[in-house]
């Protein structure tokens, strides 16, 4: 998404490198996808490039799939369709099969990919071709991605939306993140986004370490 904040931080280093020795130590070899999900405000995007990164490090290319890109509505309509009705919260509100279809096709080794493409300050979604070439591990982070099926690895971040309002007020793009109706919201997606840590084969715990996750990485 254009126009968002993201600013990795020694923890989330950590967190990464954490993540990707674990891999390593893995059978998995490339080419595979990984998610990063949690809760808002709980470092996933920060954390998905720190995996990138350290990916670099050992001479895997990446590539990271925000799935703020593939919400139906863009962000200040979203927010507005959430505040007709609440109900709107939730999977449905992003297109899960499309970022699906899109981390299998890079997978399958194509040499670009047409994405959408969020503009946050303009609120509009436009599409943009991004080059896929030389790619071996996908990366899709967001609330709800420990629902994608390409995934070989799912990463689940154990902080809750209580824990991570600090980070939220800092990375914060629009005063209405933090009004009390956002609070309504994030509790919808605290009872959703906490049942995925069972799908999990790393988790990130409080203190950004990674740890082993309900499923073993094979």
């Amino acid at each position: 998404m254009r126009g968002d904040k993201i600013i990795v931080e020694l923890h989330h280093r950590q967190a990464g490198k954490g993540v990707v020795d674990r891999i390593l130590q893995s059978n998995l070899t490339p080419p595979f996808g990984i998610t990063v999900g949690g809760e808002s405000g709980s470092g996933k995007s920060e954390i998905a490039q720190a995996i990138a990164d350290e990916l670099g490090n050992h001479a895997i290319q990446s590539i990271i799939l925000g799935q703020d890109d593939y919400f139906i509505y863009p962000p200040r309509t979203n927010d507005t369709t959430r505040r007709a009705d609440i109900s709107w919260v939730g999977t449905q509100e992003v297109n899960l099969t499309l970022l699906d279809d899109h981390m299998g096709q890079i997978l399958a080794g194509c040499s670009s990919l047409e994405k959408p493409l969020v503009i946050y300050d303009e609120d509009r979604i436009e599409s943009e071709s991004i080059p896929t070439s030389g790619v071996n591990v996908v990366i899709a982070e967001g609330t709800y991605v420990s629902q994608l099926t390409k995934a070989s690895v799912k990463v689940f971040i154990d902080r809750s939306f209580e824990e991570t309002r600090a980070h939220r007020e800092k990375r914060m793009r629009h005063a209405s993140e933090l009004d009390p109706f956002i609070d309504k919201v994030l509790k919808i997606e605290h009872e959703i986004i906490s049942a995925h840590k069972k799908k999990a084969h790393v988790v990130i715990d409080t203190n950004y370490q990674a740890v082993d996750g309900p499923l073993p990485l094979s």
